[in-house]
This record gives structure tokens, sequence and C-alpha cells, in this order.
């Protein structure tokens, strides 16, 4: 497997990082049901008649994406807002993962640009960088479109700007993503892309979904990283 990913990351000139799984469980202290039902809240407040299965839905960003295809601005804007200051508040309780930060210095000291491309708020993700002291280290951040989670991953459009801005073509270029929306985003944007497994059932659904490598681990990408400056 180091082997494999050795091969992998020397012809990388730049590594982005999707936010929530490889640098960190954002809403590990403000769980993510909570503020989903927060939005759905939004939503109620504002006179939608919440289906069901929308009510139900754990994840924040689905609220979001299912809000902007429903077609009311408005609405989208309202959960967007909503969404936005929950992040930053998550942020405060989320919890590194490990061997996220050694990815991101191994990376700049193999002088590796760095950009994280998220779904979440761009300022959510630079608090984060900035409260555990990894800004520095990060060339580039790339949030959520504001009020347009169509363009969301796995949409490639986030992807392909950071790649724009780091100056890499996408054959050079590596994103470290823990979901499918970063698997297929990454495809369709040309970039190699690693799978991080952060539970068993990812493995063969990243391998399915033609990731380059799939990881179970952060250490393994900080570990090749590591050689690479050391070598």
């Amino acid at each position: 497997m180091s082997a494999d990913l050795g091969r992998l990351l020397a012809g990388v000139g730049a590594v982005l990082l999707d936010f929530d799984g490889p640098v960190c469980s954002i809403f590990a202290g403000y769980p993510a049901p909570q503020v989903a039902a927060e939005l759905v809240d939004v939503l109620r407040r504002r006179g939608v008649d919440v289906p069901p299965d929308l009510a139900s839905e754990p994840d924040p960003l689905e609220v979001l994406r299912r809000t902007g295809a429903a077609g009311d601005q408005g609405n989208t804007r309202a959960v967007e807002d909503a969404l936005c200051a929950a992040e930053r508040r998550a942020v405060e309780t989320a919890e590194p993962t490990p061997y996220g930060r050694e990815v991101i210095v191994a990376a700049r000291q193999a002088e590796m640009p760095v950009a994280v491309v998220s779904n979440n708020s761009a300022g959510a993700v630079s608090a984060y960088l900035t409260a555990h002291r990894l800004a520095a280290y990060v060339s580039l951040v790339v949030g959520r479109a504001y009020a347009l989670p169509d363009r969301m991953k796995p949409n490639p459009e986030p992807i392909l700007q950071a790649m724009r801005t780091v100056g890499e073509p996408p054959s050079r270029c590596v994103l470290v993503g823990d979901s499918l929306s970063d698997i297929d985003g990454a495809r369709a944007a040309g970039a190699k892309v690693i799978g991080y497994a952060n539970r068993p059932a990812k493995v063969g659904m990243f391998q399915a979904a033609g990731a380059d490598m799939v990881i179970t681990s952060m250490g393994e990408v900080a570990g090749v990283l590591i050689e690479c400056t050391s070598g």
C-alpha cells in the first residue's frame, strides 16, 4: 500500500483536501443532526410545508441542497445563512483528524501547495485553520458557493477553481476526501483522488467509485509525504 501510495504522490504537485473528514470532524461537538433540525426549523418559520423525509434528514448539507432544488432563493439564502452561522459555532468544538495536521505541514515542507476544497463554508474552514495554527500552511480555501448548493461537490467546479489557483494541471493534483461526492468531483475534474475511508463500509464503496487509492488513516499520506521531505 505505501509503495503504491508513494508512486501516486510522486507525480503530484499540489494536495487538495476536503475539510470535514480529512482535516477534522466539524460537527463532533455540535452534532450534524441537530444542525439539520435547526435548518428545518428555519424553513418552517418561513411557512414552508416540510415533507417528513426532509424533516428527519440528518445531514445539514442535504437540507441545504434540497432547499436549493426547490427553487425559492429566499429560502435558500435563509438556510445558507443559518448553516454558515452553525458551522462557525461548530468549528469551536471540532475534533482534529489524526494526522490531518501532519499531512498539511508535510505537504508544504515538500513544497506542494495545499488547498482545502470543502462543501462547508469558507469562513468556518478559515476559522478552524486559524485556531489550530494551520492557516500559514494552506495556500487556498475554496468553500461552498453562497446559496448555490448545486455548485457543491460532486460538481467539479470548486476543485477546478482550486487547481487553477494553485497553478497545477489536474494530472498533478490529488484530492483527499471521505465521501463519494469527493471521489466523483475529483474524477470529473480530472484530478487524482485518494478516498479516506474513515469507516470500514467506505473502503469497497470508494474502490467501486474509482478512487486511485483508498486509505484508512491520514497517517498513511503523512508518512509518505514526510519521507519525501527527508529523502
